[in-house]
């Protein structure tokens, strides 16, 4: 058995963005003296205004974000166009590529092709055929390694487009993932299986406000929650996960959280 996942608990969003600063620094830093490129997959939902306000506006963490060596990819998508509200590319452009200051350099992204949004196979399949190109160039893997996958966690337990009880959590071949009945809306996407979602060397969550309390303490403290998609990372990731709450969200929790400070 290897190690636990981390809990990092933080008393407000301030101390949360400057932790989370801290963490995707470290992961970049990392990641370019690997490979002198740092691939982010990055979610949706309430994720992308937090981590926003953790890479421009806190300002703890050693060294600078070099946004020019980041490849950015959706670990899930809507089937929507770009610019659709309900667009994980828009609210990533929204609330972090469109702030970038011109200085600390500019991300490539990686969005889906929108011509497929009537067939979401395909769709899939081409957002895969891209990952081969960027991870699998020079030889075959047989899985896309992250250098950092920062997620969501929802109230049901689902991450990227990973829903509690979905016969795609058993896929083992694919990396990418079409759906066309979401039991959220938009119901077509695609998201990273399984075995993509938690083979990341750095896999972050982040959870906050008191309305995540009861499925937190499922994941963590439940056999039952150790069978949610969220629960399923941890599992399968272990000391690779890091989470990042504040205090309302673990409210009641049995696991052990660090509280404020990596």
């Amino acid at each position: 058995m290897g190690k636990p996942p981390n809990l990092y608990a933080f008393q407000g969003a301030d101390e949360l963005a400057a932790g989370l600063r801290t963490y995707v620094l470290d992961a970049q830093n990392s990641a370019l003296e690997r490979h002198d490129v740092f691939r982010v997959g990055v979610s949706g939902g309430s994720l992308p205004k937090v981590l926003g306000k953790a890479l421009l506006e806190a300002n703890n963490g050693d060294g600078k974000l070099q946004f020019d060596k980041w490849e950015v990819f959706f670990a899930d998508e809507r089937a929507v166009p770009l610019d659709h509200e309900d667009s994980n590319y828009r609210l990533v452009k929204e609330e972090i590529l469109d702030k970038i200051p011109s200085e600390l350099g500019k991300p490539k992204v990686y969005p889906i092709d929108v011509k497929y949004l009537d067939d979401i196979q395909e769709m899939a399949d081409q957002y895969e055929q891209t990952l081969v190109s960027c991870f699998a160039a020079r030889d075959s893997v047989r899985l896309p390694m992250f250098d950092l996958l920062l997620l969501g966690c929802g109230p049901d337990g689902h991450t990227c487009s990973l829903f509690p009880g979905s016969p795609l959590l058993r896929e083992t071949d694919a990396w990418v993932l079409p759906i066309s009945d979401s039991p959220k809306p938009p119901p077509k996407r695609i998201t990273l299986s399984l075995p993509v979602a938690s083979h990341g060397i750095k896999i972050g969550f982040v959870a906050t406000g008191g309305g995540k309390k009861e499925i937190m303490k499922q994941i963590f403290d439940t056999e039952e929650g150790h069978q949610l998609p969220c629960g399923l990372i941890n599992s399968f990731a272990q000391e690779r996960v890091s989470w990042f709450v504040d205090y309302p969200a673990i409210e009641g929790l049995s696991f052990p959280a660090r509280r404020g400070s990596l």
